[in-house]
């Protein structure tokens, strides 16, 4: 915790000065133009990977970069989406997987999660991306599971609608901890009309 109290310190002594005058604006603006959804895995920071300023990323993070479908009730995933899209009007989604991520390798190794029962309820998420997956391996399901992540994202009413208006796209990334690469991948809008 020391460590954490000496980093706030130093923002507020070295960081903050230099970027007042954003901080001001942000005060009073919260404007952000994506809603980023990436891992929970504390070597993922999408706005270091994005050289991002703050207030231009709304940022979801979950174990596995996991969005389930829409479904009525009480969901913090839902609510963050539905308010970055229908509230705060982003014009990009964009989900995020990663190299070397557990919840990926959990899935693609059969560990035991006996121990951790409210994980393994979680990773039920990724159930379609496991089933998409036929090639062996970590970096496969980690493809597709951000493929069926966005394919969750478009069960969303909020989604949903600003699909259909034209008012947001979709974006599957897979970033690389050990290069720093970003690959973007191909993915279907299915609102999409054809030319």
């Amino acid at each position: 915790m020391h460590n954490l109290t000496e980093g706030a310190a130093r923002f507020r002594r070295d960081v903050f000065p230099a970027k007042a005058e954003l901080f001001a604006h942000l005060a009073t603006t919260h404007q952000p133009t994506t809603l980023f959804i990436s891992c929970s895995d504390a070597r993922v920071v999408p706005e270091l990977i994005t050289g991002s300023e703050p207030g231009e990323l709304f940022v979801i993070r979950t174990a596995g970069n996991l969005v389930p479908a829409y479904s009525p009730g009480i969901d913090g995933v839902a609510a963050s989406v539905e308010y970055a899209v229908a509230a705060l009007g982003v014009t990009d989604i964009v989900i995020c997987g990663h190299s070397a991520c557990g919840a990926m390798t959990a899935l693609a190794e059969s560990h035991d999660m006996g121990a951790l029962p409210t994980t393994a309820d979680w990773l039920r998420h990724a159930d379609a991306a496991r089933a998409r997956t036929a090639t062996a391996g970590v970096d496969a399901l980690v493809r597709n599971n951000v493929r069926a992540q966005l394919a969750n994202l478009v069960t969303h009413p909020s989604v949903t609608r600003a699909l259909a208006q034209g008012t947001v796209t979709l974006h599957g990334w897979c970033y690389d901890i050990g290069s720093g690469t970003v690959e973007e991948l191909d993915i279907v809008n299915p609102f999409a009309t054809a030319v």
